[in-house]
């Protein structure tokens, strides 16, 4: 996908000498509506038209919103000046119908939402002297979209009609709006908020009258600060947030003690670094998000082939040859190292016939199912490989004909099930099937923000992934909260020097993240007692490192 920042100056490519004179087709025209800052509220036919653009014609900040949308190919045109200042709608149009007189899928992507502030209205218009066809793909209006997240409704009470109006319009004749049945939704007046209820007093509107001024709508920066309008000043002050918002003003706005969802989440606009290893389930992270997160993924172990191939190529012809009766698989990673092996000779999950298949943890076996092959034993109890001992048939003359087991695992692997299985009589080929090395170190920002506390929590799933993230990165701020999965991994955090502040009840990353969002709710709570607005740990770090205690 490439990026292109374009005026009105802008000259079409020089036509090709000698080409033919036919029409060419022209491409199609659509104009979708970004929304209020969430891309997850795109509609589906934003998304499909997305998807199909060849080039975007997209606001300033518009097209990072939606990049992950587009085809390799699209190519987006920022619709700015060379200083990067919004050209006018007109040149707008003129970007728009010479990408589509070229015969190219056009998408104009506009920010926000492009008709109530009349900003469609002005470039479809300039469009259709163009003569080209187009169509629109509304989004989620900034009514809804600040009310829903806000959770301040619109009607409700003695509210019965909304009205928005512009701070600045000149022409605004506030004592209209000062009765208790209007919901007043005001452009323009975050940062005068104080200025807004003087007016609005002195227009005749109650003193009591909620208000909600909310910031960042939809999105993890998301604030609202609420009161009534005699206290609103204050308020505000107090919160210390400034930038563009919207403020919302009516009795509807007192339903904010029930709807309130978004802000309310326990790890709301936490920023959470998750240091994984090749097979961290991607649930992980969703998980996180469902809870408010920001996730941030830092590799710490790379994982790459064995430095001698030939008993994994010995072991992969004995599983066809018939030379074993079971292989048992400990990994992801394993299993993709076979994978890998059998589609280097063409073979594939056929080649398992005849062959009793182990598996420890729920990835490895949902890896080997899309593989196309079942697993015949798991752990009935925790997924370690103990319990698999545990349920593990000892070797029987009569009733196996080979007593051989092929235990493809990493070059650091433990020799326990090994061992535990030569103890129950059966032979085992143990083989290197991959090696697993220390990633290399994440970008100087992420070191940077591990450092200075800029993340909020780091997990820990395992004590190899605190060893290495110390290793690559350095050890986290003092401010940031620790997760960690188990006792082992606790002791290897506290061994660097880390407070662990989160244990997991449970050896599962959801357990993990489960008692992570536990523990950041607690704190939002406690901080929402002493008046604090948008509280996180990032924002009150410490000037030395915690010890483990």
């Amino acid at each position: 996908m490439s990026v292109t920042a374009r005026n009105s100056t802008t000259t079409a490519t020089a036509r090709t000498a000698g080409r033919s004179r036919a029409k060419k087709p022209v491409g199609k025209v659509a104009f979708v509506a970004a929304g209020p800052g969430d891309p997850e509220l795109l509609t589906v036919r934003a998304v499909r038209l997305l998807a199909d653009a060849e080039v975007v014609v997209a606001d300033a900040g518009a097209g990072e919103l939606v990049r992950d949308l587009l085809r390799e190919d699209a190519e987006v045109v920022l619709a700015v000046d060379d200083e990067g200042h919004p050209v006018a709608p007109s040149a707008r149009a003129k970007l728009v119908a010479d990408a589509a007189r070229a015969g190219r899928q056009v998408v104009r992507l506009l920010a926000g939402d492009p008709i109530m502030d009349g900003s469609l209205a002005l470039e479809a218009a300039a469009l259709s002297k163009s003569r080209l066809g187009f169509e629109v793909a509304p989004g989620v209006s900034l009514l809804s979209g600040v009310t829903a997240y806000a959770g301040a409704g619109l009607v409700g009470g003695k509210a019965r009609e909304v009205r928005v109006v512009d701070f600045d319009d000149p022409g605004v004749d506030w004592a209209a709006h000062s009765t208790s049945r209007v919901s007043l939704v005001v452009l323009g007046a975050a940062d005068r908020v104080a200025e807004l209820a003087r007016v609005l007093l002195d227009a005749g509107r109650a003193a009591s009258t909620p208000v909600a001024v909310t910031r960042g709508v939809t999105t993890l920066e998301q604030c609202t600060v609420s009161a009534s309008l005699e206290e609103i000043a204050a308020a505000a002050k107090a919160a210390r947030h400034s930038g563009p918002g919207v403020v919302v003003v009516g009795e509807a706005v007192a339903q904010r003690r029930h709807l309130s969802w978004f802000e309310t989440k326990p790890l709301f606009g936490w920023r959470v670094l998750v240091p994984r290893t090749r097979e961290q389930p991607q649930a992980l992270t969703e998980q996180l998000v469902r809870y408010g997160a920001r996730t941030e993924e830092v590799p710490t172990i790379s994982v790459e082939p064995p430095r001698t191939p030939q008993q994994m190529e010995r072991a992969i012809t004995g599983m066809v040859s018939g030379r074993y009766q079971w292989v048992a698989f400990t990994s992801v990673n394993a299993v993709r190292a076979v994978r890998e092996r059998f589609e280097q000779y063409g073979l594939d999950a056929r080649a398992f016939a005849g062959l009793k298949v182990a598996a420890v943890g729920e990835q490895t076996a949902s890896a080997l199912v899309a593989f196309g092959v079942r697993p015949d034993l798991m752990p009935t109890g925790d997924q370690t490989t103990a319990e698999l001992l545990a349920d593990w048939p000892e070797y029987d003359p009569v009733l196996d004909p080979i007593n051989r087991v092929f235990l493809p695992r990493a070059d650091i692997a433990t020799d326990t099930l090994a061992g535990g299985l030569v103890e129950l009589g059966w032979e085992v080929e143990d083989v290197t099937a991959y090696r697993t090395v220390r990633a290399a170190p994440p970008p100087a920002p992420i070191r940077d923000a591990i450092k200075t506390g800029a993340f909020d929590a780091v997990l820990f799933t395992s004590s190899s992934t605190v060893r290495n993230l110390v290793g690559i990165a350095g050890k986290p701020h003092a401010s940031t909260v620790v997760a960690c999965i188990g006792p082992a991994t606790a002791k290897a955090a506290e061994e660097h020097g880390l407070k662990v502040d989160v244990l997991s009840p449970e050896p599962t990353v959801s357990a993990l993240a489960e008692a992570l969002a536990a523990h950041g709710d607690a704190l939002r709570l406690a901080a929402l007692e002493t008046g604090e607005h948008g509280w996180r740990p990032s924002r009150r770090r410490s000037g030395a490192r915690r010890k483990a205690t």
